[in-house]
């Protein structure tokens, strides 16, 4: 029987169209150790990340795995002066997800949400599951349905 996450169960009341994914993983790996388990695109596959800003308030981040966040381009996006990631304790309590399995759908409360502009290029995203070991594949029209987000240019320019 194929293993459903939270997220998974939440797409599907929604009646949502993805595609799940499995790879096999005792602790958390890096989203490019991610995206090579599953052998996918690594510009297509997002983590998803949680900051606090400098009026406390929480935002979401998803960005490409092989990319990292600029917090400064976070900060503007979301208008705060600054943001910083919440500590990995903090992230279970304020999300119902723990490192490495945080997803943007099904967490305990609702943040603002931001996902790169480079998601724009493709038909869908792959992001967490919502538990180590699991992604899901969604397009960014569906996964409007779920969450309202906003697209912004967020990630570090080498």
């Amino acid at each position: 029987m194929e293993h459903k996450t939270n997220v998974m169960r939440v797409l599907n009341a929604a009646k949502i169209n993805y595609k799940s994914y499995s790879y096999d993983a005792k602790e958390a790996l890096s989203g490019l150790e991610v995206a090579r388990a599953l052998n996918q695109n690594e510009a297509q596959v997002f983590k998803t990340l949680v900051t606090v800003g400098k009026s406390r308030a929480h935002y979401v981040f998803v960005v490409p795995v092989a990319e990292e966040l600029d917090l400064k381009k976070a900060a503007k996006a979301c208008g705060e002066k600054s943001v910083e990631m919440v500590k990995s304790k903090e992230l279970l309590p304020l999300t119902g997800y723990i490192h490495g399995g945080c997803s943007p759908v099904g967490m305990k409360k609702f943040f603002k949400t931001f996902i790169d502009s480079s998601a724009g290029g493709f038909k869908t995203i792959i992001f967490s599951g919502g538990k180590i070991g699991f992604q899901v594949e969604v397009s960014l029209d569906d996964l409007s349905k779920m969450i309202p987000f906003s697209l912004a240019d967020l990630t570090l320019k080498n």
